[in-house]
């Protein structure tokens, strides 16, 4: 499966090592293909400096050293999502096909939507955890 990884995930995964998002990211790595979105890149590196610039270089390393599909934003809407910052996100997901945004963001999981899926760590855990 290719699954988008959202800025709140990402940031989790650098600031807390052992969390949950942190996991996830591990799991995808090793069985699903992680996406990127080019604004996810972009606000990752916007938080962190403002909320923990010690862990840029970091999320730099993480982002040269990690295997990934990039894909660019894109501005036309296919569906609709409250937080307009998230419009060229979700754009982007449903224009690449992507399967599952893995989110924390309660303005992508109250979309109502078959594919891509918006799930959280958790949802997206415990689904894999019932596959084996």
């Amino acid at each position: 499966m290719r699954i988008l990884i959202d800025t709140n995930v990402l940031f989790s995964a650098l600031i807390f090592p052992r969390s949950k998002p942190a996991q996830a990211l591990l799991y995808i790595a090793d069985n699903h293909k992680i996406v990127l979105c080019d604004r996810n890149i972009a606000e990752l590196r916007t938080i962190l400096q403002r909320k923990a610039p010690k862990f840029l270089p970091d999320a730099e390393m993480l982002l040269t050293e990690m295997s990934y599909e990039l894909i660019p934003a894109v501005n036309h809407a296919e569906k609709l999502i409250r937080d307009k910052k998230d419009q060229p996100i979700l754009n982007a997901a449903i224009v690449s096909d992507v399967d599952i945004i893995l989110t924390g963001d309660k303005d992508f999981l109250s979309i109502e939507m078959e594919h891509p899926k918006c799930m959280t760590v958790a949802q997206f855990l415990e689904s894999e955890r019932l596959k084996k």
